[in-house]
C-alpha cells in the first residue's frame, strides 16, 4: 500500500522536527530497518516483527566497532542471520568484529569468493566461531520470520564480477516493501525488471549512488517514496553521482544519505512506515545533492 503523499510529507516534517519514534499503538509487531552509518560501505540491521535479527553486511574494517556498538545500543545479543551480499571490503570488512562479539546462528552468502585479505579474514572468522554457512541463489526465498518475505532477486553466477553477483533482496512486510540493491549495475537492473515485480516503498540505492546503476527507467518502475544512499563524505569515488540524484528528483523520491543524516531508521507496522534520521543538518542537504 502507498501512503498518501500529503500525509507522508506532513508526518515526515513532524518527525524531522521531533525525532521521536512513533509507532501505531494498535499493534505491537513492527519491522525496524536500520541503515547504519559506516562511512563508505553498507551495513543494514533488520529487526523483524517476531524479534528475529538480521544483519546485512558490516561495512569496511574500520567500521566493525561502529556496527558492534550500534547493535549493543539496540539491545542485540545474537544475530539470527548474517547476510553478506558480496565479498568487497566495504561490505565484509567489519564482519569479523561482529562475529567476535555476537552469537551468529548462520551466515547467508552469495557463494562468490575473492582473493583478498579482507575475504580471508571473513572466512577465518566464520571458521573460528564455527558458524554454519548457507549459500543462496537468485529466486531463493530466505525464511527467517513467517511474518515477512525475503526474496533473492539477484545472486552469483560464474560470469559476474563481485558487484554484479551481489545479493539483491526484496523484503515484504504486509503492504510495505523494501528493496536492497547492494552494488549491482544497470545490467542486473534490466534483468530483474524482466523477471520480478520491482516496485518498492523504500529502496537502498545500488553501489552507493555510482554511475554504474540506478538508471531512470529502473527507478521509474520501482517508484519508491524514499531512497537511501550509503556512502562516506569526501570519498574517493565521487559517490553519489549527479545523474543518480537527478533521476531520484525526476521520480519525486525523497532522498536520505547516511553521509548527511547519519544512521537512518525506518519503522513499519506493515501498513505505514516512519523514517527517522539520526540528524537533520539542513545546511548540508544541497551540498549532498551537488
Amino acid at each position: 500500500m502507498r501512503i498518501k503523499k500529503t500525509m507522508f510529507c506532513m508526518l515526515l516534517f513532524i518527525l524531522l522536527l521531533h525525532p521521536v519514534v512513533v509507532v501505531d499503538a494498535a499493534t505491537n509487531k513492527k519491522l525496524d530497518v536500520h541503515f547504519i552509518d559506516v562511512g563508505q560501505g553498507d551495513s543494514i540491521l533488520i529487526q523483524t516483527p517476531n524479534q528475529k535479527v538480521i544483519l546485512i553486511d558490516g561495512g569496511p574494517p574500520q567500521a566493525g566497532k561502529v556496527v558492534v556498538q550500534y547493535l549493543r545500543k539496540h539491545g542485540i545479543d545474537k544475530i539470527d542471520a548474517l547476510i553478506t551480499t558480496h565479498p568487497d571490503i566495504d561490505h565484509i570488512g567489519g564482519l569479523p568484529d561482529v562475529m567476535q562479539n555476537f552469537k551468529i546462528k548462520e551466515v547467508i552468502d552469495s557463494g562468490k569468493v575473492h582473493t583478498t585479505k579482507a575475504y580471508a579474514n571473513y572466512i577465518n572468522a566464520i571458521q573460528k566461531h564455527q558458524i554454519p554457512i548457507r549459500i543462496v541463489r537468485e529466486s531463493d526465498e530466505i525464511e527467517i520470520d513467517p511474518s515477512i518475505d525475503i526474496l533473492v532477486l539477484n545472486g552469483y553466477e560464474q560470469y559476474k564480477n563481485n558487484n554484479q553477483s551481489s545479493l539483491v533482496l526484496k523484503v515484504i512486510y504486509d503492504e510495505v516493501d523494501f528493496l536492497f540493491m547492494s552494488d549491482v549495475d544497470h545490467k542486473q537492473e534490466k534483468e530483474m525488471l524482466k523477471k520480478y515485480d520491482m516496485q518498492a516503498d523504500i529502496i537502498k540505492i545500488a553501489h552507493h549512488g555510482s554511475k554504474t546503476s540506478s538508471r531512470l527507467p529502473f527507478l521509474q518502475e520501482v517508484n519508491p517514496y524514499a531512497a537511501i544512499i550509503t556512502y562516506g563524505r569526501e570519498n574517493d569515488f565521487g559517490h553519489p553521482v549527479r545523474r543518480v540524484i537527478d533521476n531520484l528528483y525526476n521520480i519525486q523520491s525523497l532522498i536520505y544519505s547516511t553521509a548527511v543524516f547519519g544512521h537512518i531508521t525506518i519503522h513499519s507496522n506493515g501498513k505505514e512506515f516512519y523514517i527517522i534520521p539520526e540528524k537533520y543538518p539542513m545546511e548540508n542537504i544541497m551540498e549532498d545533492a551537488s
